[in-house]
């Protein structure tokens, strides 16, 4: 696959830095590195290989194990991830699927995913689910191929 334009980050002046700054900034809500990086790659294997290539990466450079990310497409039926981090993954399936419901984010999933992490944290999450769905939106409309780096 060819991109059909560069990545729109890098082609627009001034957008890359304060988008990455948006992305660090979700690190400051208290929630493990390793559940950023599972809700990250999570919403990124809904539909950017781009994002998925990236996200793995990523993880595997923050120490996460191939175990766990070779799983997080079935991460209901796989036991390598606490109930935290089944919470956070579920919030990340119902933002990143807002059309495939009538009730996009349902309470329980809301509930269960703020039983483990406090306001900071939810607010962490939700940054990253949408960070990741801003950069699968233009990596994917724009054929932005795995393994190219920006």
């Amino acid at each position: 696959m060819q991109a059909r334009i560069q990545n729109p980050a890098q082609l627009i002046p001034g957008v890359t830095q304060p988008v990455l700054a948006l992305l660090k900034a979700t690190r400051a809500g208290g929630v493990p590195e390793s559940t950023l990086e599972l809700v990250h790659l999570r919403a990124s294997q809904i539909g950017c290989s781009y994002c998925v290539d990236a996200g793995v990466r990523s993880a595997r450079k923050g120490g996460e194990r191939d175990d766990r990310l070779f799983a997080v497409a079935a991460w209901r039926e796989a036991p390598y991830f606490t109930d935290a981090e089944r919470a956070a993954l579920a919030l990340a399936e119902s933002a990143t699927r807002l059309a495939d419901s009538p009730d996009p984010v349902p309470d329980a999933v809301w509930d269960e995913a703020a039983r483990h992490y406090d306001e900071r944290g939810l607010a962490a999450l939700t940054l990253m689910i949408g960070v990741t769905n801003l950069f699968n939106r233009f990596n994917v409309t724009t054929r932005q191929p795995a393994g190219a780096s920006w």
